[in-house]
């Protein structure tokens, strides 16, 4: 009886030794397989994903709308006439948000594929607000927009005939 305690005890202590090294062999084949416990490429938090104001579009006269690229901020541009006659003076009226009071308000016209500065231009009143007329000459369809530093208005068409 007691060689028959002594074998199971050196069965369960051979077991429980093997046991241990597999376990241990595992682990550490493991880790040599990783370089390193943590996972590559490990995520990050570098910010915060946030909404940006890229532009509002707001209908015209003429019923369209198209976005413009701006910077941060916003600016609005109503035309007081949708259709003039070559000569005949139009307003731009509108406002902006996120612009200084006192910035300088520039129309622009698309021409030959580029937007380029016309000559009239005033300043942001207070509360935003700004109010220029200028003349039409050139017939046809007129793309227009107004830019306020860098932030630029949706386009507004205006057909002179």
């Amino acid at each position: 009886m007691n060689s028959t305690l002594r074998s199971r005890c050196a069965k369960a202590i051979g077991a429980g030794a093997l046991s241990v090294t597999l376990l241990s062999a595992g682990t550490a084949g493991a880790f040599a397989a990783s370089p390193s416990a943590a996972p590559n490429p490990k995520p990050s938090m570098t910010g915060t994903a946030k909404p940006s104001m890229t532009g509002t579009a707001k209908p015209n006269k003429t019923g369209g709308a198209s976005h413009s690229p701006m910077a941060n901020g916003s600016i609005t541009a109503r035309v007081s006439k949708a259709q003039v006659k070559a000569g005949q003076s139009v307003t731009f009226t509108g406002r902006a948000k996120g612009v200084k009071v006192g910035t300088k308000v520039v129309l622009l016209r698309m021409h030959n594929g580029k937007w380029t500065a016309l000559k009239s231009s005033t300043v942001l009143k207070n509360g935003s607000s700004y109010s220029l007329t200028t003349k039409l000459t050139n017939k046809g369809k007129e793309q227009l927009r107004v830019m306020a530093g860098k932030v630029v208005s949706p386009t507004v068409l205006v057909t002179v005939k």
